[in-house]
């Protein structure tokens, strides 16, 4: 029997985001999921919206939470499937047969399942697409789109739930850790999963330096005795850096000082 997935769905005063991703949803035309909604207690008719469309939704709640990485929680606690997609009010699937794609791919022994996604703005749209293999050098600069991976449930219940008292790097906390600590099995779907509505709070330029300090916290606890070095590799293997050095400095051929990098690399992931 194909696995279970469980769809949750985070809300707070995004009437029509919410709409557009509860009709994204339900019009999926494999129908083996959990459909769960979070709502933050909304006073723009957001329970009213859910309660319109609750004999398609199997559990919900309208209620103050004390943030988005809280009302995750809640949703994790809910669910009953093998896998959990987040797919937050404005986020859609990418097209209504994902679910039907995807299912039959979750029976390997993998626990993470990530795929592409298009960041959608106001008046722009744009694809994002992942490296198939996932290292400490991809989650040091990035991080797969939660509303594109199927993350085995019980790996939360195994580790730990989002933390709640981040306000922007929890999910890149969660994936940094069980992928790059706990070295659990991930793999990469080559399809686009969804539209991801990239107007949220980590998009924003303005958070950025609270997600840096947010990320160094994490950085300081599981990656303290390595991470400076990697910043030093990292500034070095820069392109920037690497005609900068080459202009000024070496004056030798280019092809060897690329050689020279490559090698101090791999010297380092040793």
């Amino acid at each position: 029997m194909p696995p279970k997935i469980s769809i949750i769905t985070i809300n707070y005063n995004n009437t029509k985001g919410l709409e557009k991703t509860i009709n994204s949803i339900i019009h999926q035309t494999q129908r083996n999921y959990e459909f769960i909604v979070i709502d933050g207690g909304s006073t723009d008719g957001g329970k009213e919206l859910i309660e319109t469309y609750s004999d398609k939704i199997n559990y919900w709640v309208s209620e103050p939470d004390s943030g988005v990485y809280n009302a995750m929680n809640k949703g994790i606690k809910a669910a009953t499937g093998d896998f959990i997609i987040f797919m937050n009010s404005g986020d859609t699937f990418y097209e209504n047969t994902v679910l039907e794609k995807v299912n039959p791919l979750l029976i390997d022994d993998f626990d993470i399942y990530y795929g592409d996604n298009y960041k959608v703005k106001q008046n722009s749209k744009r694809k994002k697409t992942y490296p198939e293999k996932l290292s400490f050098s991809f989650f040091y600069n990035s991080c797969i789109n939660h509303q594109a991976t199927f993350i085995r449930r019980q790996l939360f219940f195994d580790y730990f739930f989002y933390n709640e008292k981040f306000k922007i790097v929890a999910d890149w906390e969660f994936f940094i850790y069980t992928i790059c600590v706990e070295n659990r099995p991930t793999k990469y779907l080559k399809m686009t999963i969804c539209n991801y509505d990239f107007t949220g709070i980590s998009s924003k330029k303005d958070n950025k330096s609270i997600a840096d300090s947010e990320k160094q916290i994490v950085f300081d606890e599981y990656f303290s005795l390595f991470v400076e070095d990697y910043k030093l590799v990292s500034m070095i293997k820069s392109k920037r850096m690497q005609q900068i050095l080459y202009i000024k400095t070496f004056r030798i051929p280019w092809k060897l000082f690329k050689g020279i990098i490559n090698f101090f690399a791999l010297l380092t992931k040793k």
